[in-house]
Formats: structure tokens, sequence, C-alpha cells
């Protein structure tokens, strides 16, 4: 008999049941994608790293644990002594538990004492959060569970491409997609574009101004739904005065979408009964990615959807603990709960928790690029502590930053192989995964789930807790006060969150274990948990969501001569994120094993190209080598690279580090540039 756990990759966190043997014997509801039936063999890869390593003169040599994290310890003490505790650093990952998360930050304020953490969510989920937050006062990826989908009668998803990145997603919409209510936007024809009904295709960095056309034709065919505006939002007029400029024909010039098809839109979500507007990476993915996302959801609210049973506004989140790992303290603004935590009232509650003074606590950081832009410059991080990411493959301008992790005084990585972050490293942590541990991670729906101690880790890994354990205790900190024990870090989370807006104070192992199905909040031990917010209220202090005005502008990048066309990024079914673990499975690599641009015929025809040819496609940043893939399906401005191939071949080598001013989220999905043949 197996242990129940829950897929590592993406956001859905499918249940799954796997043997001692390292085997997945079931799923829940028969439904995994190819990752996730795949996932067990990275548990028995030879690409394991387990055993510490520590550079030497002729490169990283095996190393006993206390030599490495003696290394650190010492290199920490001495770089905060010489420069500041500023000069320390953390980056963590959306896909860390939530207790890992938890204790990161902690870790970062109390035995480092630097607000220079950050994780990689901001490269994910931080344009929707923003918005979220800004119009309803609360950031919950979906706020109601993905079930209530399968009753909808229009669905539209706006940049996203479930059927690749979370394939088991689109039975929650198969009805909807089969009764002709599935509407998708996106440059490309995707498989997701493919199942709906309307394929909507704008330009790359025009969904704003298509969000845009839809509320001047909602407003334009009388579909407001005017009593739901006065008496659930405020600042509807202000964001009028900008729509009413915006009429659908002069949408159609700026974006390609048919003014038409704008109307459709508007048409068919006011006709439904029940219906969703859910926006994903390729309308966040943006130096103005907030302001495109409060543009839909200004649509969702015109239509009344939000806060209804059956309808409402999401996005779908991308990690596996995406959600919960921007909830607890791992990102530079946040303290546990989703506190801020330049709020005073946050500081004492949690510094109480943590048994420590409130004005010890430093301030907010700057953000993952800010932080990585910054390595190893005087005024910057000296030494950087990385868990669970790999930003020399995943950060925007990845050779720079790459360049960057290189110039640190010290850079030690907790990883599961020798990532491409962690080649570079002066000190590599061999750490357990996700089924080798007990931990918590909070999918797309803010359902918190506990992930079961399935299979023994290989002899010699130890968990990330250990290794944070490991460090503060030598920096001079209690041992009682970094747990090694998932559940009493949980515990301590536990407190830490109560009356936040992500508050958990009523999850327990123990209720989770017994089966109990708890979406936060759960403020205490008895409370069923709240699968849909926002059905008496908003989180804002009067109870209404906000319309906030946002202006169209064109990308941070625009095509010229010189780089003619615009470049977007994404995933591919069976690779995931950098690929650092995907890449290591051989049955995936067999179905997508090598970098490829997606580009129109006839761009390729001019360029002398044919399928299968070798490119090189170069921005202002840099240049990534592919291979030709030739796709009718896209449009004829627009080349698609996946991000998951590292070396010469990384996506990330021409994107855009143009950042959006609230989230400081980088322009990933749009950027100018050039094909060029290769001999």
């Amino acid at each position: 008999m197996g242990t129940s756990t829950h897929c590592p990759y993406c956001a859905l966190q499918c249940g799954m049941t796997i043997s001692a043997t390292a085997s997945i014997d079931a799923a829940e509801g028969g439904a995994l994608c190819l990752k996730g039936w795949t996932s067990a063999d990275l548990l028995t890869s030879p690409a394991r790293l387990t055993t510490p390593l520590v550079r030497g003169p002729t490169g990283l040599r095996p190393a006993t644990w206390d030599e490495a994290l003696d290394h650190v310890a010492t290199g920490l003490r001495r770089l905060s002594d010489r420069h500041g505790a500023q000069a320390l650093g953390i980056m963590g990952g959306g896909g860390l538990t939530n207790e890992t998360g938890y204790l990161l930050g902690k870790f970062a304020r109390i035995a480092l004492g630097t607000p220079m953490i950050d994780y990689n969510g901001r490269f994910c989920m931080s344009s929707a959060a923003a918005a979220m937050n800004r119009a309803f006062g609360m950031d919950r990826g979906l706020p109601f569970p993905v079930t209530d989908l399968r009753d909808a009668d229009a669905i539209v998803l706006v940049g996203s491409n479930p059927a690749e990145t979370m394939p088991p997603f689109m039975r929650h919409v198969a009805a909807c997609a089969e009764s002709g209510g599935l509407i998708v936007a996106d440059p490309r024809v995707t498989p997701t574009a493919r199942a709906a009904a309307l394929h909507l295709q704008p330009a790359p960095g025009t969904d704003l101004a298509l969000a845009l056309g839809v509320l001047h034709a909602v407003v334009e065919g009388g579909r407001l739904d005017r009593a739901y505006v006065e008496s659930r939002t405020t600042g509807f007029d202000a964001v009028w005065r900008v729509a009413s400029a915006w009429w659908p024909e002069r949408v159609e010039r700026v974006t390609g979408v048919a003014a038409a098809d704008q109307r459709q839109v508007a048409e068919r979500l006011a006709r439904a009964g029940n219906a969703y507007i859910l926006t994903g990476r390729g309308a966040e993915q943006h130096s103005k990615g907030v302001d495109t996302v409060s543009a839909w959801i200004h649509v969702a609210l015109a239509l009344g959807l939000p806060g209804r049973p059956g309808s409402g506004f999401g996005c779908l989140t991308g990690q596996a603990n995406g959600q919960g790992g921007r909830e607890h303290g791992q990102k530079a603004d946040q303290l546990p709960g989703y506190r801020s935590i330049a709020d005073p009232l946050a500081r004492a509650h949690v510094a109480a928790v943590w048994g420590v003074d409130p004005a010890s606590l430093p301030g907010p950081g700057p953000s993952a690029y800010e932080l990585l832009d910054g390595l190893g410059t005087p005024d910057g991080v000296r030494a950087l502590l990385v868990f669970g990411t790999n930003p020399a493959v995943s950060a925007p301008n990845a050779a720079h930053v790459a360049e960057r992790l290189a110039a640190t005084d010290l850079l030690a990585v907790a990883d599961v192989v020798l990532s491409e972050t962690a080649a570079l490293a002066d000190v590599v942590f061999p750490v357990t995964q996700w089924a080798e541990g007990t931990g918590t991670v909070t999918n797309l729906e803010g359902r918190v789930l506990l992930r079961g101690h399935a299979v023994r880790p290989p002899e010699g890994v130890r968990t990330d807790l250990d290794v944070l354990h490991g460090l503060a205790t030598r920096l001079g900190q209690p041992g009682e006060r970094f747990p090694r024990s998932p559940e009493a870090v949980f515990d301590e989370l536990r407190r830490a969150s109560r009356g936040g807006k992500a508050d958990y104070h009523g999850v327990t192992y123990a209720r989770l274990r017994a089966g109990e199905r708890l979406h936060w909040p759960v403020p205490e031990p008895d409370h069923p948990g709240t699968p849909r917010v926002f059905l008496d209220g908003f989180a804002h202090p009067d109870g209404r969501a906000r319309f906030v005005p946002v202006r169209h502008q064109p990308p941070d990048e625009r095509a010229d001569a010189e780089y003619p066309l615009f470049a977007t990024t994404g995933r591919v079914l069976a690779q995931y994120q950098s690929g650092a673990q995907t890449r290591q499975v051989a049955r995936l690599m067999a179905v997508a094993g090598e970098m490829f641009a997606e580009i129109h015929p006839a761009v390729a025809a001019r360029h002398g190209l044919a399928e299968g040819d070798p490119v090189r496609v170069v921005s202002r940043r840099g240049g990534v080598l592919a291979k030709v893939r030739l796709t009718p399906g896209i449009r004829p401005d627009t080349v698609f690279l996946p991000f998951h191939f590292p070396g010469s071949h990384r996506a990330n080598l021409v994107t855009n580090p143009a950042l959006d001013p609230l989230s400081r989220m980088p322009e990933f999905k749009v950027c100018a540039v050039r094909l060029e043949r290769v001999p």
C-alpha cells in the first residue's frame, strides 16, 4: 500500500499514491499529465546530488556536511562584519513547501538581519497578486474551488495555455468548451486555443488594450451590471473615462483582434449564467502586467462576476506552491499571513511569535531581479543563499544574471540536482525532494495540502529545514528557534499567520491527515475553511472592490528595422520551469528534448529558413540558438521560445528585464528580436 502525496510540478497539485519503491501507483481521479506520471523517475535519477560540494582550486569537490555548513557560516559572518547585514541575501522558490518558505523568511530577518530576500514567484505571479490586492484587498489566485469551473457557461482565458502547462485543469473547462463557451486570448494557436470556440490573437503586449475594448463593448452594448457596480464597487466612473475612448474599432488597430470578436466576448459573458475570466502569465509578465490584470478585473466587475456564486475572476498560479510561497515571508515585502512588512501591527505580531524586538526586523528589500542585478557590486549582495530556484536559466537577461552570480564572494545553493546555478556555486547542499519528506503546499485555489513522506531519501541528503537549522546554530541562534521538524515549523507558521489575510491558524496536520479540504482563511481549529471568498464582501475595509484607471502603453521595446519581430516565451507540455529537474527524465526528453523557435512559415521563407534549420534569435541583450519549427498558427510578427533549456539555448538570453513599477515583474513576454541564419 502506497503513501498519499501530491505531484511536485504545477499549482494544481494533483493527488497521487506512491509506493516505497518510488513508483506511482495511482492518481486522484486518474488524472496526471506526462510530467506527473514520470515525476518518480527523478527520485532514483543518477543525477541526484547525494553529498555536499565545496569549490576548491580545480572546481567543486565532495565535502562533509560539517565542512560545507562551516564554510558558509564563516563566510556569512565575515561578509556581514565587513559590509553589513545587507550584504547577505536569499533567493527562494515557489516550489518550496510552506514550511521552508516560512523558515527562509525568518532566517533572513533574524539569523542574518537582512532585508535582501525574494523568490522566483516575482517572475511568476507578482503582477496578478498586486492587481488582485489592489482590486479586491486580497490575493488568492482562484477565490473559488477549481471544480466550480465545471458549471461555467462561459470562460475567458487570457494569456494561458493550461492544456500544456497543467493538462488536468482542462477537465474542469471541458463542458464549457464542448458547449462553445470557451474563449482564449493568445498570440499562438496553442492546444488550449484549439479547444476554444473563439480564439483571439492579440499582438504581444496588447492584452490591456484588448480588455479596454471588451469593457467598452460591455457598456456600449448595455450590458453593464449597474446595480452590482453601485452596491459592491467604487471608482467605475474614472475607469470608464479611459475606456470610453477605446472603442473596439480603435482597439482592433492596436491589437489585431476584430471589433466584432471583442463585442462577441462581451455578449457571451453577459449572456452566460455562470461566467469566469482567468488570466495567466501571458497577460502578467509585462512591465505593465499589474495594469493589464486590472483591466481584465474591470471587465469582470462591470459584469458583476466576482463575489457571486458560480462566477468570478481568477489567476492561474503556475508553480507548485506559487500561492503559499508568496504568503509567509520569503517575498521581499511580506511577513507570514500575507502581512506587509512595513505595517507596524504586522511587525509586532510576528516579532512576538518569533520572540524578538519588532524594531530588530528589517524593512522591505529589493525585488528578485534587482537583487540579482546588484550581486557582487559595492552596495549589493556579496553572499547569496539559493533554495529551490535556478536564476541562471530562469531570470531575464540571463547571461548578465549568470555573470552577477559568479561575481559574488559566496554563493551557496541547496538543490536536488546540479542545476546551472548550482554549477556556479561555492557550496552546494544536496537536499530532499517532494516525496522524501513531509510538508504543506497551497494550491491555486488556496487549499492547503499535506505531502506525505513516501520514500527514503538517498544516504547523505538532508532537508531544507536541516540546512537552515545547521546554518542558524552556527551563526549563534538557539536551535529551538529554527526547528527541523516540518510539523513544528507549521505550528509556528499557524501562529504567525493568525489574523492575517492568509490565516492558517485553524489548519493542522491532524486535520489534513484526516482528509479535510481546507481553503484559507481558516481562523480557528473548528473553522471549516473558506472555499469561496468575497461572497459577503471584498477584503477592503468598506467591503467594496476597486476600479483603478489603467491606460494602454506599448511594450518597453518596440519593433524596428533592426529588430522587426517580437519574441515571447512560455512552457511546453513535457518540461517544467528552468528544466533543471525535467531535463533529467529520459521519457520527457524523448518528447521535448531540444530548444526550438516557433516561426510563421512566411517569416521563415523571407529569411531562407526551413523546418529544423538552426537559427539564432537575437535581441539587444544577446542571442539564443534554436531549431526552426514552422507554425502557421502563430502571428507573423511573433516568435515563440520555450524557456526550459540551458546554455546557449536559454530563452532568457534575449528577454527584457524592464520591470513593472508596482509588482517588479520583468517583461518576459515581449521583446524585439531579429532572426539570423546559422551556417
